[in-house]
């Protein structure tokens, strides 16, 4: 008996009362398979793939209870093949080389695939990743991966060139109703036996608390049936009191959390308020450090509102202090009375642009010497050096203005800000096309004036 078939019986030989009923309905044939259609449906080129013995080595990436696992499994049924499931949490490399060894003689001697299931590849390290690579060239074995995490940053680009990623979707509510509805007639796996009844209220809600999770869905009614007596209709009432609150699918550090963080600013940047507060919530309530929010709001005043409206970096640093002072919840309120006014107020990212174009200057010029006139002359040998001669000082001339120069020979008369004429930044505009006006004609008098010296000397 392979491994695949001897993992079933061993499945069956235990005592179904004793298994989660989202372990005891896992389909076992693609045509029970709910969800995921895009990739699955019949004509579809993985589900040609499966039906004519053709799959390769695959990572499947989405959300937890999408389905990862047990599609895993309904391929190596549906082929034939032998399913060895491996934990990247727990397995090492010597486990994974033996297994591995043991699936090239067994395809050698049976003609038969073995399919590697790897939970978690992402956890799996660097070296523990390579161990595959030669074993999935040869094709001794087939290898699936499920990760819930961006396979681009945590799956070695050698093996990845080597899989097929596909994406699995959060289940949709149309879904999860038809699981948990399923679960409740099934008399074989299920709760058919127990004669239990949903309303469409109750049922609504089951699926809205699972968000997107086919395994949360069918563990929410497991935990409600126990709670309510045999043959009676399930309620909402009786849901909410079992469920208490709906946990977000999201990791501080994975991919869900920079999907969110991203919305976040887009939304403000689009000048969204409501869409803004959604996101806002979606991490907060999700467990985020508000600080963490509110430090890329500070980044966010700068880089998409600048001074167009400068206000918006005072409100996004008073509420990092009033966070401070009282915390949760009552600290939040701050937080979103500043993520409405960014949203609300002018954006411009002119000073992004000017300041990311100096650093660029900077760094391609090297070390370009600063003028004689605006260098500091604290030393009679500095004086000795011509330091400081010919600097203008600013207050002595009419308007404060000059036609100084204040950048390197090489980079005279560069511009780099350029105010988008939106809020604040409309006067600041005003402001500039004044300045540059005024230094030419203050340069174009100037150079009239030489000339005329010139003459009388002449």
């Amino acid at each position: 008996m392979d491994l695949f078939n001897k993992e079933i019986a061993e499945r069956g030989e235990r005592d179904s009362s004793y298994r989660p009923l989202a372990d005891r309905m896992r389909p076992r044939t693609l045509d029970e398979f709910v969800g995921q259609e895009k990739i699955i449906a019949p004509g579809k080129p993985l589900r040609k793939a499966i039906e004519s013995d053709k799959v390769g080595s695959i990572v499947f990436w989405g959300p937890p209870g999408t389905g990862k696992t047990t599609l895993a499994e309904l391929i190596a049924r549906s082929t034939h093949g032998q399913f060895v499931p491996f934990s990247a949490v727990s397995a090492s490399i010597k486990e994974v080389k033996e297994i591995l060894t043991k699936a090239g003689e067994y395809y050698r001697t049976s003609g038969r695939r073995t399919y590697v299931f790897i939970d978690e590849i992402h956890r799996f390290n660097k070296a523990q990743q390579d161990a595959f690579l030669p074993y999935v060239e040869k094709g001794d074995v087939i290898l699936i991966g499920a990760t819930t995490e961006n396979p681009s940053f945590e799956v070695n680009s050698a093996l990845l060139s080597r899989m097929r990623v596909y994406i699995l979707d959060r289940l949709a509510d149309e879904d999860l109703q038809r699981i948990v509805t399923r679960a409740l007639a099934d008399t074989e796996r299920g709760l058919g036996n127990e004669h239990l009844e949903v309303d469409d209220d109750a049922l609504a809600y089951i699926a809205n608390a699972a968000d997107g999770d086919g395994r949360r869905a069918l563990t929410l009614l497991e935990m409600t049936a126990q709670f309510v007596a045999p043959k009676k209709m399930i309620t909402t009432k009786d849901i909410e009191q079992v469920n208490q609150k709906t946990i977000l699918v999201y990791d501080k550090a994975g991919d869900e959390h920079f999907n969110l963080i991203s919305a976040f600013h887009k939304s403000i940047r689009g000048g969204d308020p409501d869409g803004s507060l959604y996101w806002l919530a979606r991490m907060l309530d999700s467990g985020e450090d508000p600080l963490y929010i509110v430090r890329r709001m500070i980044r966010f005043a700068s880089e998409d509102i600048g001074l167009a409206d400068p206000y918006a970096l005072t409100l996004c640093v008073n509420a990092r202090d009033t966070y401070h002072f009282l915390g949760t919840p009552e600290g939040e309120l701050a937080i979103a009375q500043a993520v409405i006014y960014m949203a609300c107020a002018p954006k411009s990212n002119a000073i992004y642009i000017a300041y990311e174009q100096s650093r660029k200057d900077a760094g391609e010029h090297g070390s370009l010497p600063v003028p004689l006139w605006i260098r500091n002359a604290p030393t009679r040998l500095m004086k000795a050096l011509d330091y400081g001669k010919g600097y203008k000082y600013a207050h002595e001339f009419e308007d404060a203005i000059t036609d100084q120069e204040y950048f390197p020979e090489k980079l005279a008369g560069t511009e780099y800000y350029h105010p988008t004429g939106r809020g604040r930044e409309e006067k600041l505009k005003e402001y500039l096309d004044w300045y540059k006006k005024r230094r030419q004609e203050i340069r174009a008098d100037k150079t009239k004036e030489d000339s005329t010296k010139r003459k009388k000397s002449n």
